[in-house]
């Protein structure tokens, strides 16, 4: 798929939006705002995944470039610092164990203003191989999308069902 950019990269991002619960399409646009008045200038990449849909937030349209994704999963969302294991976490707060990338799974949208997260931001920010420019007009740039996806809502809830049977005639 070629990348898309500009108003109709946008418009795309709310349908894979519209795949989700309404809760979750609330919270991911939430955070989205959230990021957008922290990163202003950022390039926004969106990968409509086999597993979830990925926004990385990064100076320009290299991927190599990009601090954050953000993972939209039928229940949750994480926020992964893409060279999260060379940051100091005096608060624990992340989570994973690889070779670069850590996460903070999002309990709301208000955990993007938590004092530890914010803090790891900045270090992250600080850390960049690159600048975001704050002057310049951010965009959302759809860089693939797959053809095949797991569902993006969770499966509906089994519930139990007992019958009771009567005793056969005695």
């Amino acid at each position: 798929m070629p990348t898309t950019s500009g108003e109709s990269a946008g418009r795309q991002l709310d349908a894979f939006l519209a795949k989700y619960t309404p809760e979750i399409a609330a919270l991911a646009r939430d955070i989205f705002n959230g990021m957008r008045k922290r990163l202003p200038g950022a390039v926004e990449l969106v990968y409509d995944n086999y597993n979830a849909l990925v926004v990385g937030f990064g100076p320009s349209e290299k991927i190599s470039e990009a601090v954050f994704s953000i993972a939209l999963y039928p229940r949750w969302a994480t926020l992964f610092f893409l060279h999260g294991a060379e940051l100091p976490d005096p608060a624990k707060r992340m989570q994973g164990g690889g070779k670069h990338v850590r996460h903070v799974v999002f309990e709301s949208a208000k955990t993007l203003n938590e004092p530890a997260v914010r803090d790891l931001m900045s270090r992250a920010l600080a850390q960049a191989a690159a600048a975001f420019d704050r002057k310049a007009p951010g965009r959302i740039v759809i860089k693939s999308v797959s053809a095949m996806q797991r569902p993006r809502r969770p499966p509906a809830r089994r519930t139990r069902v007992t019958i009771e049977i009567g005793a056969r005639g005695r």
